[in-house]
This record gives structure tokens, sequence and C-alpha cells, in this order.
């Protein structure tokens, strides 16, 4: 039985991964970590409620104690490494709790890694163990209108936020490098799909567009992402776990670029026609300043994790925003609870005192 230890497992991309393995494989354990701040719901992991091959452990990845004594207790063969403070936005607004979980709960959770696998005395690795950091594009910085990111393009991070992925990740190599130890990172273009925390683009416009709010769309709305369904990502990070190599990096792209504007474009058309709604359209969209520092394009070449492990982005985006928008519109409990409390203060703070 292989045994994972996950962190940020109650996460949107931590969640889903979660679900994607105990789907995939019976003789699988799941030791999951999450400190449920904002963006961790436990509601996420329902269809794991009384699974017995998934453990809940509510935790910081910076607490050296716990996270220690998960590993001496449970021997994870993989540790694949969720947990972060995603989002821009926040990351402007403060910085240090940035640095806080994803540089020194990175380094923190490498440390306990390297003091469970490795053997001084004999100077060696204990064999099939393997950690994987869960990275992003963002790192690589901005991209011009052609051209587009891969493994080898120098970091270059324009935000708090993807400042400190390129600090973590730049300590993932050097465990490698200094210590030898097995890992790998994993960076992905933009998620979508079920689960995401509401202040992320997709499930915003979703559920502004149902409730009739303004629709706030950053500067022009014409900066281009490129949409990668949750599920596609999952099954790179399990073959990743699985077959890849020890010390590379592999970009996880879908294929999938779009403007900000097309995206709420998109849901505009898709929500209005579900619910046949004709007070759902362009009328919504509010232009609103700018993010400071937001970069223009994000563009993946994934043909290394294609050529080296057979990856390929199975979703269109065409067909994976009309389930993500089914999946928001047929759970309305899961988006009341995710849009209450402390949400309404930052969407205040974050659009509606914009200018």
């Amino acid at each position: 039985m292989k045994t994972y230890l996950i962190t940020g497992g109650a996460g949107f991309i931590g969640a889903n991964m979660v679900l994607y393995l105990l789907r995939k494989y019976t003789d699988i354990r799941i030791i999951n970590l999450d400190a449920l701040t904002y963006a961790g719901n436990m509601e996420n992991l329902q269809q794991a409620e009384g699974d017995g091959r998934h453990v809940f452990v509510h935790g910081d990845v910076g607490d050296k104690a716990l996270v220690a004594r998960l590993l001496r207790e449970h021997d994870p063969d993989c540790v694949i490494h969720f947990a972060a403070e995603s989002h821009v936005d926040r990351s402007i607004a403060d910085p240090m709790i940035f640095v806080d979980t994803n540089v020194r709960g990175t380094v923190n959770l490498l440390q306990c890694c390297k003091e469970a696998w490795y053997d001084p005395a004999q100077r060696s690795w204990r064999p099939g163990k393997k950690y994987i950091q869960v990275s992003t594009d963002e790192v690589y910085g901005a991209l011009g209108p052609e051209g587009y990111f891969t493994e080898t393009t120098p970091l270059n991070p324009h935000s708090p936020y993807s400042a400190s992925k390129a600090a973590a990740d730049h300590y993932v190599m050097a465990f490698h490098d200094t210590y030898g130890m097995s890992v790998n990172i994993t960076r992905c273009s933009n998620n979508y799909g079920p689960r995401q925390a509401p202040e992320k683009l997709i499930p915003l416009m979703i559920h502004n567009a149902q409730t009739h709010q303004p629709l706030p769309v950053y500067g022009d709305g014409l900066q281009v992402r490129d949409w990668l369904y949750v599920e596609d990502h999952c099954k790179a990070i399990d073959l990743v776990a699985t077959a890849g190599r020890s010390g590379e990096i592999y970009n996880v792209g879908g294929h999938n670029e779009r403007t900000n504007l097309f995206i709420v474009e998109t849901i505009i058309d898709q929500v209005g026609r579900r619910l046949h709604d004709s007070e759902i359209n362009e009328g919504l969209i509010r232009h609103v300043a700018d993010r400071p520092g937001h970069d223009r394009r994000y563009g993946i070449d994934s043909a290394k994790i294609r050529a080296d492990l057979g990856w390929y982005p199975e979703t269109a985006f065409e067909d994976g925003i009309v389930k993500t928008i089914d999946w928001y519109l047929d759970n309305p409990q899961w988006v009341r609870h995710a849009t209450s409390g402390a949400y309404q203060d930052y969407y205040a703070n974050m659009y509606e005192n914009r200018r």
C-alpha cells in the first residue's frame, strides 16, 4: 500500500487531488495535512468521509513537531506539497503571510523529510521516497505576445506571491543538489474547476453573475492566461509522483490561452442561458483599476512532460468551463458557505472600494 502525505489537501487543487487518487487507486493511504485557513474547506472532502484510506490532520505545515510526527508515524512514500497562500491580491496586501507559509513552511517540510529519510551515518537516502513541490507558471514572470515558458526559462517573479513560490522552488532544488533528496517540481498554468475558492476569477464571476452583482474586471481585461482543468493537473501530478525523474521540473499547461475578458463573457453567456435569465448580460461588467504589477500574458510549453511521461491535457476549455459552471450551480450550499463571513469583507476591500 502506497502512502502519501498531502499538504493543503482541503484546498482547491489539493482536495481534487485527494479525491482523484482515492478514485483511481484502491491500495492507497492518504495523510491530509491542512491548516484550514480561508482557502481550506472541509466541504471539499465530503466524498472522502468515511473512507478509511484518508486521514485528515488539522495543522500547519510550518509546525516542525507535527510534521516530524506525521512522517515518523505514517512513513509516507511520497510527499506532495500543495499548501500555500496563492492569491496575488492577498500577497500585495500582506506579503509576510506568503513568506511564512510558502517559504518557511516549505523549508520546514523539506527539512523534516530530510531528517526522516536520510541516514547521515550511511550517507544514504531511504529508497522509494519522493518529495513533489506543486508550483506555478507565475514564477517565470510575464511573456510578450509570442513564445512560451519552458522549464529552463529564468525565474523572474513580479508579485509577492510569485516571489514566495520562486523562493520555495529554489529551496527544493537546493535540497536536491546539496543533499541528494529525490524531488520534482511541477509548474502549472491557471487551474479551474470544482471547489475553487470564490476569490479566484472563474468562481467569482459565476457567483456574481448568478446573483446579478457587478463583474469586476482588472484594467482592459485583455491579460492572457493558459487555463488548465484541475483534473488534468491531478493526472499530471500523479504521473510525476510515479514516474518523474528525480531532480526534474515539469511544466503543466492546458493549451487553452484566453483573455480574462473572454472568460468573463463566456461565463455570462453560459450562466445566463442555463438560468434562462436575460439580466445576466455584459452590462454587469465593471472595469476596475488594474492590479499593481499585473503580468500581461502567461503561456506554458508542456512538451517535456508529454515526451517524458505521456501526459497531455484532455479537457478543452469549452468543455471544462461547462463542467465547472454546472458544478457551482449544482452546489449552492457550498457556494453559500464559501461566500459568507470574512469573504464579504475581503470582497468589499478588493472590489467595492476600488476605483
